[in-house]
């Protein structure tokens, strides 16, 4: 029997945009909306979903942003903040960047069910949208166990 809770399913494309890709068992069953910076991902999710016999998932982009241009990223987060009220998810999952930020950020506020899963490629030390996703997730996680701590980010595996 298919869940009726429905997944955001959130990331940056490029590396962020793989490793969510990655976790989509985690949520076979699931309502899920995918939303990421790059319209091009569409067919690789409805290709994908047919493939693996899955309903057709939503698909949605945000607008591309980073931290140089606020006047982007204000419209970045009123898109996602679009996505939250509009899909209501009860869990949104993100691997970052900033899309995934704003998610867990306005997520928290919404009462949602958030998770932080810090990419791969920080393994010095967390990501900028990392460190700060923190506070608001539910379940905040890093894929380097040198970079967990008992207040967070916990370490449980990685992705890649």
């Amino acid at each position: 029997m298919a869940s009726t809770r429905r997944v955001l399913a959130i990331a940056s494309t490029g590396g962020h945009w793989v490793q969510l890709r990655r976790l989509r068992p985690a949520w076979d069953g699931c309502p899920v909306m995918y939303a990421t910076t790059d319209a091009g991902h569409r067919e690789e999710v409805m290709r994908d979903a047919a493939a693996r016999g899955q309903p057709v998932p939503r698909f949605r982009t945000v607008r591309e942003a980073n931290r140089w241009q606020k006047w982007r990223l204000i419209r970045q987060f009123l898109g996602v903040l679009w996505l939250l009220v509009t899909f209501r998810p009860h869990v949104i999952v993100t691997t970052g960047a900033a899309p995934g930020f704003f998610a867990v950020f306005a997520g928290h506020y919404l009462g949602m069910r958030t998770v932080w899963i810090d990419s791969v490629a920080n393994g010095e030390e967390l990501s900028l949208s990392g460190k700060r996703a923190g506070r608001f997730a539910t379940l905040w996680l890093t894929q380097w166990e040198s970079l967990s701590t008992p207040d967070g980010p916990r370490f449980a595996g990685t992705v890649l």
